[in-house]
């Protein structure tokens, strides 16, 4: 057990992609928010420089597609475990072909790939939550059982359970994990119900730490071999409660990263980034 958890929020490379300009008006989104399409891109170089210049890691940047208005959530469209890529098959239609970019990018890393290629499954990677010990899978608007047994297949050493989405977008959209063992959860009902039912299927335990704001519950953990714990959060500017829970974490390096406009169309701090560990060939 600890031997296949050392590892842990160990990674290398991140693959993420330029936001189109198309985002603004053509992102699918569960409001009608208006986005400022400016102030996302700022935002999003300042993530992307975060994962460079303050974390070390090699970046993978994919250009924006201005005919697949989302395809900055690139989470969505490939679940990395180990040396293998699962290329999913994202729930909503005018999303499929957001594979194809990461596809290549994946393939260029050498990583083991896997394709979803049957027409009756899907799968966001949004609605995947590994915890170093197994997966968790939101049964979603976006994701279904089928999507779920090919994830199950294509990582055999892990067990996978499926957990109801029964409000947001993805399973992450109200919790994730904030370092081993722990889940990052919201305090809605909702997100509430859900981690009673990860808790009920699991042989493991989990620690919770748990935020006011639902959606401030998706943030990025990391473990770096020259900063320990590392977590990407909400800043106080969006979530001044949650963000002051995340502060309890003493033995984080804890850095707030600004996401307020693409919240707005459904994104959040996971969604922007595919995150690999790369062994170096020896």
């Amino acid at each position: 057990m600890a031997g296949l958890m050392a590892g842990f929020g160990n990674f290398t490379h991140a693959v993420v992609r330029a936001i189109p300009e198309s985002l603004a008006k053509d992102a699918l989104r569960m409001n009608k928010f208006d986005v400022d399409l400016s102030k996302a891109q700022r935002e999003h170089e300042l993530y992307v420089n975060v994962l460079k210049n303050k974390l070390g890691l090699e970046v993978v940047e994919l250009p924006a597609d201005e005919s697949l208005p989302d395809c900055v959530f690139v989470e969505d469209a490939a679940v990395v475990c180990g040396d293998t890529a699962l290329i999913t098959r994202p729930g909503a239609e005018s999303r499929r072909k957001e594979t194809e970019a990461m596809k290549k990018a994946l393939t260029d890393l050498n990583l083991n790939i896997v394709e979803m290629t049957d027409e009756s499954a899907s799968l966001d990677g949004g609605d995947v939550l590994f915890t170093g010990r197994e997966f968790f899978v939101g049964l979603s608007k976006r994701t279904n059982q089928r999507g779920a047994e090919i994830l199950a297949d294509a990582f055999k050493d892990y067990a996978v359970s499926t957990v109801p989405v029964v409000e947001g977008l993805h399973l992450k959209s109200f919790c994730s994990m904030g370092g081993p063992g722990l889940i990052v959860i919201g305090s809605s009902e909702h997100a509430q119900k859900a981690l009673k039912i990860m808790q009920q299927m699991s042989d493991h335990r989990y620690d919770k730490l748990t935020v006011p704001d639902d959606i401030a519950a998706n943030c990025i953990y990391m473990n770096l071999p020259s900063k320990g714990h590392v977590l990407l959060h909400c800043t106080p500017e969006e979530f001044p409660e949650s963000a002051k829970v995340f502060e309890k974490l003493k033995d984080h390096m804890l850095i707030p990263v600004s996401n307020m406009e693409k919240v707005k169309v459904d994104g959040a701090l996971t969604c922007c980034s595919v995150l690999i560990n790369k062994r170096t060939n020896v």
